[in-house]
């Protein structure tokens, strides 16, 4: 149904760009919804869903700190939101 969903925190993988966590949202709304496109009236549901899955993404990979990188990322880095 989907491909997996790769790691995106460091050092597992670069800084993760918001395209791709984007994706990896989506793949996991499509998992979990058993949908790869949903129908016209669960289409704003699923892209609601998908929103919210990249945002708490976001916030867990800013938040998390990874040993032997002298700790989490100051704040107003290069991966800190607008």
């Amino acid at each position: 149904m989907c491909r997996s969903i790769r790691t995106l925190r460091p050092p597992m993988a670069p800084e993760a760009s918001d395209e791709d966590i984007r994706a990896a949202a989506l793949q996991y709304v499509r998992k979990v919804s058993g949908f790869r496109a949903p129908a016209a009236h669960n289409r704003a549901a699923f892209e609601r869903a998908v929103e919210a899955v990249a945002e708490a993404t976001r916030e867990l990979l800013d938040d998390l700190e990874v040993r032997g990188r002298g700790g989490a990322r100051p704040p107003g880095g290069p991966s800190s939101r607008s």
